[in-house]
């Protein structure tokens, strides 16, 4: 294969980037990210540290003719409007168009395969109509699609992180889903062995949880409290979340998980650069991609694009129903070059 070239749209503080270079590195691929774009400065920030590339910011402002050509698209496009955490609004919401924005640059530059990630809520919003409504309108780009959630907990990271991952492809070929899971990684290769006691919670906080919580655990745990106050302590985290209280997530009840920590549960190597404080890290790590996830996908997206094995119609009716006359989606792009 020749040299590949990819978009890193909604790019954040660079987890989709990480797992590319390192499955295109691992097969000897030449490999280039030819553009970028992300609208929070703090992500902006994050990423050129680490990448020497500044992103480009709201992609709507950015007319397609700015786009590079490019083999592959990367897009973790904004969960909000479909998590249950947030408002469950979907494309009422002005986020949730946002997923449009990608259409529109695939229709223009139409790239050889993408990889979509999004929340687990949007498999069911709005009783499946909406998932159905971006399936649609990437099935009349000319794309072959499939969708799946995965979970974090089976690629190695000790945190349950449940997302879907879209994938599609140009050209005709046959793709299969990661399935050779791999053994969680102990909480303790994750936790810092010392941290500043501004990461520990008040006496007031921590009696509170033990209030109810009294199972006597002997090994390193998460505590998680959820939105009716219930505690579970695992030895894995809870999803992280860019909007949560600071203590929904304690380290043994005790304190708060380091900027570091919360790297690492999503898989991010220790010479990441933490480029921001406390609260901006925090909501920019819970707004990324659990690395390993990911690049297990690409991995398998590399393949299917490696080996070109003839594809399987089945493959989509099983995903989701495929009507001989569904009704035709007009697709307006958000902005007109």
């Amino acid at each position: 294969m020749e040299k590949l070239t990819y978009l890193d749209l909604f790019c954040g503080i660079g987890g989709f980037r990480i797992a590319a270079n390192r499955v295109f590195s691992k097969r000897g691929i030449e490999f280039s990210c030819v553009f970028s774009s992300d609208i929070d400065p703090d992500a902006q920030t994050s990423y050129e540290a680490n990448f020497d590339q500044r992103p480009g910011g709201n992609i709507r402002a950015i007319s397609t003719s700015e786009i590079p050509d490019h083999d592959l698209l990367f897009a973790g496009f904004p969960c909000q409007p479909f998590s249950i955490m947030g408002s469950l609004r979907g494309f009422e919401d002005t986020r949730g168009t946002l997923f449009f924005e990608i259409a529109r640059i695939i229709a223009a530059r139409k790239p050889k395969a993408f990889v979509l990630e999004n929340v687990k809520q949007l498999v069911g919003h709005d009783e499946g109509r909406t998932l159905n409504h971006i399936l649609e309108v990437l099935l009349q780009l000319g794309y072959q699609v499939d969708y799946k959630v995965l979970n974090a907990l089976h690629f190695g990271l000790p945190q349950k992180r449940e997302r879907v991952f879209i994938v599609g492809f140009l050209e005709s070929t046959y793709y299969q889903w990661p399935h050779k899971f791999v053994p969680m990684r102990a909480l303790e290769e994750i936790l810092e062995p010392e941290v500043a006691l501004s990461y520990v919670a008040s006496d007031l906080i921590k009696s509170n949880r033990l209030a109810k919580y009294t199972k006597v655990n002997h090994h390193r745990t998460i505590w998680h409290e959820n939105k009716g106050g219930h505690i579970s302590a695992n030895p894995f985290s809870c999803a992280l979340r860019a909007g949560a209280s600071y203590n929904y997530l304690l380290v043994d009840g005790e304190r708060r998980l380091t900027e570091r920590e919360m790297l690492r549960l999503q898989g991010f190597p220790d010479d990441y650069k933490i480029t921001g404080g406390y609260s901006a890290m925090r909501k920019l790590i819970g707004n990324s991609v659990a690395i390993p996830v990911v690049e297990a996908v690409l991995e398998s997206v590399v393949d299917a694009m490696l080996e070109s094995k003839p594809y399987e119609q089945q493959m989509l009716q099983s995903t989701f129903s495929l009507a001989e006359n569904r009704p035709q989606i007009e697709y307006t792009p958000m902005q007109k070059d």
